[in-house]
């Protein structure tokens, strides 16, 4: 039996104090989540939880046989062929305001950082509450033409930046997907409602699978030989490993609480990899540090890069990240951004700077070697993948 929370203890209190003859919530699916809702009914007078979060229920999009999809194209496929989520609900003209009820103030908590304010980047990148959602979505859309090329390049500003206002309920999946629906269908309207439909996927792994953030869905990876490497592993948290895309996502994340998407798997691809870290270290890092953290989100996609998740990439797939950087940062101008002191670097030599002449090279300052080898790193990962019993 888990132990009762406080929003166990305080909300049955706090609906006796106003009278209340109904309360109502916006489901989550997290497996301890799940077990205190169901608590909370029994708890509460008149208490009814409604989805607010996806565009469908977990549970509603299912396999012929009525199984939970373990691969995305058929899901997505299957969701599909549902009826089309409904509109959203309009906002409420007015709230009858509670009286009677002590309350604290937000600013009472102190909450704000100072000393050092470490949050300067965030704000300056970010603007919480749902006036900043509809703001995002109203220029993303303006803007949308050429996402489903775009998006891979972190060098443009080709995404739509709203996870962090999915994850925290300030627009919703719905809002969006009828914003989206309602416009003259494209390719590039219909790329992203896969990545809407790639999120449900996810919410769907964790619902059915709830020990998701901890095990991998393949058994095989339990006893998979992870290296401890701390100081790589600090290393890599602070945007230091010597692989200029690598160092520029991590710095990205570190000061504006996000990382562009295909960098995201970049940085997962280099730590389990190439220097053979746990994948669970890096999503407790993201989990940390990334304004949009979402538990089915960073789970079911760390386990997808580490090849041990549903519809995962296999193990022996592995992002060489100077191929990346070339391919979607073409001209560096990403890493010059966020990796300044290789910024004077000539393009060829921009995303791998151990193989400038001495001359160049000599140009650089407190910039370091490369933490391994990448010919090595990769060797290491595919034989540590061998040493596991076959599927």
């Amino acid at each position: 039996m888990l132990r009762r929370g406080a929003a166990e203890t305080v909300l049955p209190k706090l609906a006796k104090a106003v009278d209340a003859e109904a309360v109502f919530w916006n489901r989550c699916y997290e497996g301890t989540a799940v077990e205190r809702d169901k608590r909370l009914k029994d708890d509460l007078p008149g208490a009814e939880s409604f989805n607010g979060m996806l565009l469908f229920e977990p549970w509603e999009v299912k396999t012929g046989a009525g199984t939970p999809f373990k691969v995305f194209t058929p899901f997505w496929r299957a969701a599909r062929a549902l009826p089309e989520p409904g509109r959203p609900l309009p906002a409420p003209k007015s709230l009858k305001r509670l009286t009677g009820v002590e309350s604290d103030t937000l600013s009472g908590w102190k909450l704000l950082p100072h000393k050092p304010d470490w949050a300067g980047g965030l704000r300056a990148e970010w603007m919480p509450g749902e006036d900043g959602a509809h703001e995002r979505l109203a220029a993303f859309l303006r803007g949308i033409k050429g996402y489903r090329e775009g998006r891979d390049r972190p060098d443009r500003d080709a995404t739509s930046r709203l996870s962090p206002h999915l994850h925290f309920g300030e627009v919703s999946a719905r809002q969006i997907w009828h914003a989206i629906r309602h416009r003259e269908s494209t390719d590039d309207g219909e790329k992203f409602l896969a990545e809407l439909g790639w999120r449900e996927f996810c919410h769907q792994l964790l619902f059915h699978h709830p020990t998701l953030p901890t095990k991998p869905l393949d058994e095989r990876f339990a006893k998979f030989p992870w290296r401890d490497a701390d100081a790589a592993f600090k290393r890599w948290t602070k945007g230091r490993t010597g692989v200029p895309i690598v160092d520029a996502g991590m710095r990205q994340l570190w000061h504006t609480g996000w990382m562009h998407n295909r960098v995201r798997m970049i940085v997962a691809s280099y730590l389990i990899k190439y220097l053979g870290i746990d994948w669970r270290r890096g999503e407790a890092w993201f989990w940390d540090t990334l304004v949009d953290a979402d538990l089915a989100n960073n789970s079911a996609n760390w386990q997808w890069v580490a090849g041990c998740g549903a519809d995962a990439a296999p193990f022996f797939r592995i992002f060489n990240p100077v191929l990346q950087g070339e391919k979607f940062d073409k001209k560096g101008d990403y890493v010059r951004h966020w990796v300044p002191e290789i910024a004077k670097l000539p393009d060829k030599y921009i995303h791998k700077p151990w193989e400038a002449p001495d001359d160049i090279r000599a140009a650089i300052k407190d910039y370091p070697e490369p933490l391994v080898d990448l010919q090595e790193g990769r060797e290491r990962a595919l034989t540590a993948f061998r040493s596991l019993p076959s599927s």
